[in-house]
């Protein structure tokens, strides 16, 4: 298990009710199929063994002793392969009939678990019995799995739930199935790998679908029923991922029986795919739910620290960029709900030696389209003067050259503000605030950051989102062209940001994997070499991924004291939200980093 990385399987074998000798064997395949494919925990169905639809043949000594048998016919095929597995069988239990689910690895029987949860059918043969297990690996320390049998519930706390299951398919239950498995294991911070009953199972009342779940923290990873041909499924679950959760959340495993076998870590070929925007949902229709909730958040929030202050106007620094764009947007609407009009939002735009044509236009045409208030001040005289008072030679293209700009630019919105009773509202967004790229001092500061919340690789959707959304054609056309821009902070002419910190799509997936997962530098190298196959080499991603990592333990004093913004989504690097001193130390990444190969 390299990286916390292990893969776990769900099947159901294609049985025959009262034939154990040649469910045995089904069993056995389904066994060395997982096996092959590199799982090694796999769950089966509940009574798999006999079938779950023998009726009064449980009662009978001849099913019970030949389910016992076969176990061992099971045990002694699957001897050779490093592989636990959960088998279900009915078991007579201090001389009680139970439903159980037989845990084996490497052919050892290593623990009996009794189901607790009966239907009042199942009352009929079995008796009610729950022994609770943890199954602790001694090489692997973060695996840990308990096995739940029908509708019991998981209470040792495990960090993988084994879920054998023998339910007959309705009509309109699987959403509920589904929604029933993502709960289950985002309540317990756990991966949920689950098999029902399927093929083979009588049909006299009822088809059996066989369904397999694996979830990770209330997150689908594979869920196929025999409607999709397939009888067991995979998936990579990242049990450093749930154990960080866990810490994250003070989640404590309950005390109770624990039982531990052995299985040695292998480093598998990693099969699951990450998602190459995290931020950014795939489906079109989650996507557009999304844009519309963060606009809905930035607004409700923003309103609230109008009305708090009492404030006038909302003033804004507009450059004609994605971000300063959303945060006018953001604006805009908030002027219509609890102002006056859109003149009471005052955009200013301050051209200095970088700006171009096409974001100065862009920043006007905007304005012009939105009906709001719109002031021009030239900061060029303003910064040269200042490069007189602190004798700085103008063509030396340094810090100071850039940050004077930002600087000068955060004071005329400050002021303009304090002029007409009003606010600044700030355009960084989240991205920004991982790498510090923001001038300390200058557009680091606002009144309220209604972007701080909000990914880069988001706010492209989110512009683009409202220009198919609510805007007529002329404005569509001048947001559409925004998304398309370069981004810049324009300090130098041709400045292009992602050519100095690196691509904003590979910073805000280390970002999420970092603080959204808890995932070390090695573990982030190596799904981003799988995510951005193709794109980009591996040379380029740990280049930018050292940078990620330095800027972003050397720039938190900037993070420290950001100024108030609305919390978004999971990750949030706002004071509150991200507790690290000011000068905390990255050593310990930025050697991971140089360890890798």
């Amino acid at each position: 298990m390299k990286d916390g990385f292990v893969k776990v399987g769900a099947a159901f074998p294609e049985i025959r009710p009262g034939d154990c000798a040649y469910n045995a064997e089904r069993i056995i395949e389904r066994i060395k199929s997982a096996y092959e494919e590199g799982v090694r925990l796999l769950v089966l169905p509940e009574l798999c063994v006999t079938g779950s639809t023998c009726g009064d043949l449980f009662l009978h000594s001849a099913l019970l002793n030949s389910a016992q048998a076969v176990l061992a016919r099971i045990a002694e095929a699957t001897a050779e392969l490093d592989i636990i597995y959960a088998v279900g069988v009915p078991m007579l239990i201090d001389s009680k009939l139970c439903s159980c689910a037989a845990v084996y690895a490497k052919g050892e029987l290593v623990g009996t678990v009794t189901k607790e949860a009966l239907t009042q059918r199942e009352s009929r043969w079995f008796s009610p019995e729950r022994r609770v297990i943890m199954f602790a690996c001694a090489d692997i320390p973060d695996l840990t799995f308990e096995v739940c049998i029908g509708g019991d519930k998981p209470r040792t706390g495990a960090n993988i739930v084994l879920q054998m299951k023998a339910e007959p398919e309705t009509v309109g239950r699987e959403g509920y199935v589904r929604a029933a498995a993502s709960v289950l294991s985002y309540e317990n911070h756990c991966v949920l790998a689950s098999a029902n009953a399927g093929q083979g199972e009588s049909t006299s009342e009822a088809v059996y679908s066989g369904r397999v779940m694996i979830y990770e923290n209330g997150k689908e990873l594979a869920d196929y029923t025999w409607s999709g041909g397939r009888v067991d499924h995979t998936a990579d679950v990242d049990l450093g991922f749930i154990a960080y959760e866990r810490r994250r959340n003070g989640f404590v495993p309950a005390p109770s029986e624990t039982v531990e076998f052995t299985l040695a870590p292998a480093d598998m070929k990693l099969t699951r795919r990450f998602s190459r925007l995290p931020f950014v949902p795939a489906d079109a229709d989650v996507l557009a739910d999304r844009c519309d909730k963060v606009l809905m958040m930035q607004q409700c929030a923003l309103e609230k620290r109008v009305k708090h202050t009492g404030s006038k106007k909302l003033v804004i620094g507009v450059s004609g960029g994605l971000d300063s764009t959303l945060a006018l947007l953001v604006c805009y609407r908030v002027s219509a709900s609890c102002m006056e009009s859109s003149k009471d939002v005052i955009a200013v735009t301050m051209p200095c030696f970088g700006t171009t044509s096409r974001t100065k236009n862009n920043a006007l045409k905007l304005c012009e389209q939105l009906g709001v208030t719109l002031k021009t001040v030239d900061i060029s005289e303003s910064v040269k003067l200042h490069f007189r008072d602190i004798g700085h030679d103008p063509e030396q293209r340094n810090a100071a050259f850039e940050n004077a700009q930002a600087r000068e630019r955060t004071q005329v919105l400050m002021d303009i503000a304090n002029d007409v009773n009003g606010i600044v509202v700030g355009t960084g967004d989240l991205s920004e605030l991982a790498l510090g790229w923001a001038t300390y001092g200058g557009d680091q500061m606002s009144m309220y950051g209604v972007n701080a919340g909000v990914p880069k690789t988001l706010i492209q959707r989110i512009v683009a989102y409202y220009a198919d959304t609510f805007a007529e054609p002329e404005l569509a056309a001048v947001l559409r062209d925004i998304v398309d821009t370069p981004i810049s902070p324009e300090l130098i002419p041709g400045q292009k940001t992602e050519d100095s910190v690196g691509p904003y799509e590979l910073h805000d997936f280390f970002l999420y994997h970092m603080i959204r997962r808890g995932s070390s530098p090695a573990k982030i190298y190596r799904i981003a070499k799988d995510t951005f196959a193709g794109i980009y080499d591996s040379e380029t991603i740990l280049k930018w991924l050292k940078t990620f990592c330095r800027r972003f333990f050397s720039q938190q004093f900037k993070r420290s004291c950001s100024p108030d913004g609305v919390r978004i989504g999971s990750v949030s690097l706002a004071p509150g939200d991200l507790d690290l001193p000011s000068d905390i130390c990255g050593k310990l990444w930025l050697d991971g980093i140089g360890e890798i190969i």
